[in-house]
């Protein structure tokens, strides 16, 4: 790894992709957001009211993959200590699993949702940690509400994919507000203003973050709950789903340490595949050859089925004797050992994930050594494709992501239980200084984007401009190998398909690939280096 290499041939660009500072750094998915966390930067505030201040924002340009009624998990350096904040919802107490309909409840609709985690998120953060007053964090979000942004083109796509679900609800309720007229598609360049999504963060900026949950607000989606045959009452949102402070894990990548979140989130399954991933030389993964992408792709199965037949309660996982052999070299060693010349025909082949999930990820830092990355979510595009009645923000529909088969799981759909994630945000540490914030939207791909992300900085000497814009893969358990079919070399997709691969061609800078928004100290030169997806809409910049 060479440091010189990897932070001296970064430049910003015209499209502000890529971006320098001197004073701190903000990476989201859209332009709005991103200035929002500068602003508070600029206004004297910390990574922490950057963060909050751009979160909030997405909640309001971003939609489609997160919101007041999401859910949201926050990775923390502060004044030296390193914190995984888990920001999980909860079931409603009238949810039990005799009372839904496996196949549609969970998935849109009402009775989808849990209690939204995302205002007591940020509202936390900015209590403990934040430097600004709380109303300073919400102004941005409010004057975007009120006076709108234009839709892109990636929303008018997406509009248009689930403009058939939206309409497909009997109140059309996510239609009336996400929809042009209730009806069609914004078309690009449209100007989307949330005139009752404005009030409501008005309403939360003069009373505290507590207003959501409580009084008046409360009231209102009790009887649009109530109304709509749904199952979340104020009783639910007077239990404040307040984050909890969680021990990160890590393990050394090379030279590099990875700090993320334990269970629920899924870090574990991020630093068991770097793991394997050591087991081979840097200079293996330096050049795209067959064989390595054929290793990759075995590592990202032995991954993602780790996780899916161990899933831990969150509150156990720091107790349990064998987590640690998890993340061992050795238990990475025996992994790797397996890997063979062809597809791995001892692993199943068939699909054990199946969702299109959405999510976004915002990294920030300061000049103060502060660190953060909060990835949120409402689940699917969309979520639940119904919204607060009078309040204008879209819920979640988190049911999806429990377990209905099994009592004992950990994530069973039951009344207060928290949702099952595959979130996994990161800070890594060079020299024992905060070096990087970097995460991903894509649900079972967010560790494969991630991983590979930084494969390319650390084995292959490439400052985070270009790691982010080399072609991606990604495999599922069942050898589905997606990737962008014309960015790769066509002998090795046959190479692939000749394995045993199920090819998935996905177009270039696919959108289902994930989306990288990382920030960077510069330990060469003292400036900080911020990267957005150019598979997103998003930008990076510092104040």
């Amino acid at each position: 790894m060479k440091l010189g290499n990897i932070e001296g041939k970064f430049s910003p660009t015209e499209n502000s992709k890529c971006a320098v500072s001197d004073g701190g750094m903000v990476s989201t998915a859209f332009p709005e957001a991103t200035q929002a966390g500068v602003e508070l930067l600029r206004q004297g505030g910390n990574a922490v009211d950057a963060a909050c201040a751009a979160a909030f924002a997405l909640s309001i340009c971003e939609p489609q993959a997160s919101g007041l009624g999401g859910q949201s998990t926050a990775i923390l350096h502060f004044k030296g200590n390193t914190i995984a904040l888990d920001g999980s919802s909860r079931v409603p107490s009238l949810a039990h699993i005799d009372r839904i309909d496996k196949k549609t409840h969970r998935f849109q609709g009402y009775k989808a949702t849990t209690v939204p985690s995302t205002p007591a998120v940020l509202g936390y953060l900015h209590f403990r940690y934040g430097k600004l007053d709380w109303s300073e964090i919400l102004k941005p979000a409010i004057r975007i509400a009120r006076e709108g942004y234009q839709i892109t083109q990636l929303q008018h796509d997406l509009q248009k994919r689930e403009a058939e679900k939206f309409l497909s609800m009997d109140s059309l309720s996510g239609a009336k507000y996400f929809l042009k007229e209730g009806q069609v598609p914004y078309e690009v360049g449209d100007k989307f203003i949330q005139e009752d999504m404005s009030g409501l963060l008005e309403h939360m900026s003069q009373h505290g973050v507590k207003a959501f949950y409580t009084g008046d607000v409360a009231k209102q989606i009790d009887e649009d709950m109530r109304f709509n045959e749904g199952f979340l009452r104020a009783e639910d949102l007077a239990l404040i789903p307040w984050p909890v402070e969680r021990k990160p894990i890590r393990r050394s990548y090379r030279k590099v340490k990875i700090f993320t979140c334990p269970p629920p989130g899924s870090g574990r399954t991020l630093l068991l595949v770097l793991q394997m991933m050591k087991n081979m030389p840097s200079k293996f993964f330096k050049n795209p050859t067959p064989k390595m992408y054929h290793f990759l792709a075995e590592t990202f199965r032995k991954g993602l089925l780790n996780h899916k037949e161990r899933p831990f309660d969150p509150n156990i996982y720091p107790q349990l004797p064998h987590d640690k052999k998890i993340l061992s070299l050795d238990f990475a060693r025996e992994l790797s050992s397996t890997i063979r010349d062809d597809i791995d025909p001892t692993l199943p082949l068939t699909e054990l994930f199946t969702l299109n999930n959405d999510t976004t990820h915002l990294s920030a830092m300061d000049s103060e050594g502060n660190a953060i990355g909060i990835t949120q979510s409402i689940e699917l595009v969309y979520g639940s494709k119904v919204a607060a009645r009078g309040l204008g923000f879209l819920y979640n529909n988190y049911m999806s992501s429990l377990d209905t088969t099994d009592p004992s799981h950990p994530y069973y759909l039951r009344p207060n239980a928290i949702p099952w994630s595959s979130v996994a945000p990161i800070i890594a540490f060079h020299n024992n200084q905060p070096w990087m914030v970097a995460g991903s939207p894509g649900s079972e791909r967010i560790f494969s984007a991630t991983s590979q992300f930084l494969s390319h900085i650390i084995d292959g000497d490439q400052s985070i401009g270009e790691a982010m814009l080399r072609p991606r893969m990604h495999c599922s358990v069942g050898g589905k190998l997606s990737l962008e079919a014309e960015r790769f070399d066509p002998a090795i997709v046959d190479y692939l398909k000749a394995v045993g691969y199920k090819i998935d061609k996905r177009e270039p800078y696919s959108f289902y690939l994930g989306a990288i928004h990382a920030v960077l100290k510069s330990q060469t030169t003292g400036q900080f280096q911020g990267v957005a997806e150019i598979r997103r809409d998003g930008t990076a910049a510092g104040p």
